[in-house]
């Protein structure tokens, strides 16, 4: 069934979603806010856009122009549908393609920033066989690997730019590892904790395309305390994120 909602601390960005599909979790509204955009970043692309929620976001950040590259029709087609709502046509455009084939030699080394929220799940998960079509290319590896991913970013990302990704931590290595691959040096990492007492179980990372070594570790991004109630921390990203609308 589709839906217009809220986005999650944005009452004036409204998102078009099916529930029957894979809707926009707390992870992409994280990783919009963690990205750094640069007075200087003219063009910004999202890999795998799904419904258009990073898109929507970062447009609250930057008048700069923002495409969005998603495989599924009937994702990219609601986020058009929430562009047109927005009335944000002239700053936001979607394409419908496998992003690999999106690299060609116009796109090439055009963008300052990219984001991706990519699938979290190689294919062998257990419950890949368990999921409706859209849900399943939305959370596993089945249409792109991690590796294609941050090989296609590096070919679209300008010299010096900007790569910002985010990921369960259990494939940390593998992302630092891929990164350095594909020339792009790991720059700011932020963990993500559930609670303070658990493990980490998603992080933020972003590297820039040729850039010096050197990482700064964000602090830590711990969202519930034990009793289940939200951190301080969470309410204030929260509030913070609303107040970016007002």
């Amino acid at each position: 069934m589709e839906v217009l909602n809220d986005i999650l601390g944005y009452p004036n960005r409204k998102i078009y979603q099916n529930t029957d599909f894979f809707s926009f979790s707390l992870d992409s509204v994280m990783l919009s806010n963690f990205v750094t955009i640069r007075l200087r970043d003219k063009k910004i692309l999202d890999l795998g856009t799904g419904n258009g929620v990073i898109p929507l976001i970062l447009s609250l950040r930057t008048d700069k122009p923002i495409v969005g590259v998603e495989i599924q029709k009937s994702l990219s087609n609601l986020a058009e549908k929430s562009i047109r709502y927005n009335n944000l046509e002239s700053q936001i455009s979607i394409i419908t393609s496998d992003m690999k084939d999106y690299v060609t030699s116009d796109t090439i080394e055009e963008y300052d920033v990219i984001t991706c929220n990519p699938p979290y799940f190689k294919v062998n998960d257990k419950n890949f066989f368990n999921e409706q079509e859209e849900k399943m290319i939305a959370r596993h590896e089945v249409c792109i690997s991690l590796e294609d991913v941050i090989h296609t970013a590096s070919r679209l990302l300008k010299n010096n730019g900007n790569f910002a990704i985010v990921h369960r931590t259990e494939r940390l290595l593998e992302i630092f590892d891929l990164f350095r691959k594909y020339h792009i040096e790991p720059k700011r990492i932020q963990f993500v904790h559930e609670k303070a007492d658990k493990p980490s179980t998603l992080v933020l990372l972003e590297g820039t395309k040729h850039g010096k070594s050197g990482l700064k570790v964000e602090h830590p991004f711990i969202m519930y305390m034990k009793n289940g109630t939200k951190t301080s921390e969470y309410e204030k990203f929260l509030l913070e994120v609303k107040h970016e609308t007002e």
